[in-house]
């Protein structure tokens, strides 16, 4: 059987902590900016840490 493929998707996406950790850049940044207020744009550029329900599949793409 083959070797499982990192999917390639979730690669660039998802960056891994020292500790093992999964994170992920928020949702909601990409246009229609105006009406959003500047807290809530400021608070959408930092990265948050997967659910631990979702990491676990995200985790399976990771592998190599």
């Amino acid at each position: 059987m083959p070797k499982m493929k990192t999917h390639r998707g979730a690669h660039k996406r998802v960056k891994v902590t020292g500790k093992g950790e999964l994170r992920r850049r928020h949702a909601y940044r990409s246009h229609l900016l105006t009406k959003k207020r500047n807290s809530r744009k400021r608070n959408y550029t930092k990265e948050f840490p997967f659910h631990s329900s979702d990491a676990k599949n995200v985790r399976r793409g990771l592998r190599r």
